[in-house]
């Protein structure tokens, strides 16, 4: 899984400009097989649940990576840990649903048993099995896991390095505000969209589209205070703003839905994101794990997640529902304009040519990480760590 397969130089040269970037990344077919193997199967971690997913004993929950199916289960001695979807027999799925609580777990197709901790307990007729057989032989593989404020984050490859190396302090600080710092979290629920587009026009959302895109912005009156982009050259970017909003909003007919109500720290907008495709966020009171999953070349399935802090007051509780989805979830009124403009970006990066990133950019020659809140430039490190994961030549300049 952790081979790196590259196309020949013909097939997809990158621009010598750093804020070029080749239309035909969108769009080119061939790529996902490689990025399977280069990004998904790669050196990289994916975050898969977070521990109030998956509170209680039996708890379990489906997930991909790539187009691998896998599942985390909290075990009945209190471990969470995290297999492939797959019976160690003859590879039929054990887990169909997308998250639910069992005492084991049954393959369908011949009865083989397993228990929470992906032991083989139980298999008809072993004892006409070959003589080589023992069920300690037969365990569920089992991925590499570790977690951070208790999100559990998984990697295919041996190779890639310690997971607070991965995220660097530059994202694991704003990560820790949005998991909770300390305090315990729960779920509230999920939301689930598909968008018709290439994976990589929805996690490519920069800086200078929010206030511009989003007819939230103006109706409400929002303002954007201090704000910073924290970008590393792995691919993880991180946004941290103040937020202002008028105590009445004249467009809604109930303000309080965008008031603050719960810490001091909730006044502004914290984001993180990983790279390939997750994004967490911490958006006023709301509190919210997107979770991607490509559909090969054309299309992604998102999985909006929500929680609550496990000490919330019931009138906090309540808000934190109602912020949620009404705000920032697939149809909410910020980011309600989202899924036509990827639309929009996938169809358009059918003609030829590159796409050209220009707010924020001094240097067209040159990397920069440091950026303002509102640039776009912000995804060009991101941009270069896919590049050079897909091993692509840059053209001369």
């Amino acid at each position: 899984m952790t081979a790196t397969i590259s196309l020949p130089d013909t097939v997809m040269e990158w621009p010598a400009k750093y804020n070029e970037i080749p239309k035909a990344v969108f769009e080119e077919p061939g790529l996902w097989r490689l990025e399977l193997e280069n990004i998904f199967y790669g050196e990289e971690w994916h975050p898969i649940a977070h521990r109030a997913e998956i509170p209680n004993p039996g708890d379990y929950k489906a997930a991909f990576i790539g187009e691998m199916p896998i599942f985390a289960v909290h075990g009945d001695d209190g471990k969470i840990r995290v297999f492939h979807n797959a019976c160690a027999h003859r590879g039929s799925t054990l887990v169909t649903d997308s998250a639910g609580n069992k005492p084991d777990f049954e393959c369908p197709y011949h009865r083989w048993l397993f228990s929470s901790r992906g032991e083989l307990v139980g298999c008809p007729n072993s004892h006409e099995f070959s003589p080589s057989f023992s069920k300690e032989k037969f365990g569920l593989k089992e991925l590499r896991t570790e977690s951070f404020s208790e999100m559990y984050f998984v990697t295919l490859s041996d190779k890639t390095p310690d997971l607070r190396s991965y995220m660097t302090d530059a994202v694991s600080e704003p990560l820790g505000r949005i998991l909770g710092n300390g305090h315990g979290l729960k779920l509230l629920g999920y939301q689930k969209v598909y968008y018709d587009c290439n994976w990589k026009a929805y996690v490519d959302n920069d800086g200078y589209h929010a206030p511009l895109l989003h007819l939230a912005f103006k109706l409400m009156g929002w303002q954007g205070g201090k704000g910073a982009q924290i970008i590393t050259e792995n691919g993880h970017m991180a946004f941290d703003a103040e937020l202002s909003i008028p105590q009445k909003v004249d467009a809604l007919e109930d303000s309080s839905i965008v008031q603050f109500k719960g810490d001091p720290d909730s006044k502004g907008s914290v984001i993180a994101s990983t790279f390939p495709i997750t994004v967490c966020t911490k958006h006023m009171d709301m509190l919210n794990i997107r979770y991607a999953f490509p559909k090969g070349p054309r299309g992604v399935e998102v999985h909006y997640t929500y929680f609550a802090r496990d000490d919330d007051s019931p009138e906090l509780l309540a808000h934190r529902t109602r912020q949620c989805s009404n705000l920032l979830g697939p149809s909410g009124l910020i980011s309600l304009e989202d899924a036509a403009i990827f639309t929009r970006i996938d169809m358009g990066n059918r003609s030829p040519g590159n796409a050209i990133f220009q707010k924020g950019v001094v240097d067209e020659y040159r990397l920069d990480l440091n950026v303002k809140q509102n640039d776009e430039s912000g995804n060009l490190p991101r941009w270069e760590h896919y590049r050079k994961r897909m091993g692509f030549r840059r053209a001369a300049a």
